[in-house]
């Protein structure tokens, strides 16, 4: 007779532990749609916002951001679809 395997059970249960955000760490009031360095690390090359689970900025962050990439789309800082 065979004795029985180990099975790992605890890693299925795991999450992965959450980045925090980037804004809260540099204690970011605002986010200003002229600062297109820092707008364009929540842009993705075609153009899309992106989501907050992959960025990993907090709700709060992550809505100041979206609203600072719609207004420099408008006044043409970023554009609104990739090349």
């Amino acid at each position: 007779m065979s004795t029985p395997t180990k099975v790992k059970r605890a890693t299925k249960d795991r999450r992965p532990k959450k980045k925090p955000c980037s804004l809260c760490i540099e204690k970011a009031v605002d986010v200003v749609y002229r600062d297109v360095s820092r707008l364009r690390k929540y842009v993705s090359e075609r153009g899309k916002i992106v989501p907050r689970r992959i960025s990993g900025a907090c709700s709060k962050h992550q809505r100041m951001v979206t609203v600072a990439v719609k207004r420099a789309r408008v006044i043409a800082f970023l554009p609104f679809v990739a090349e």
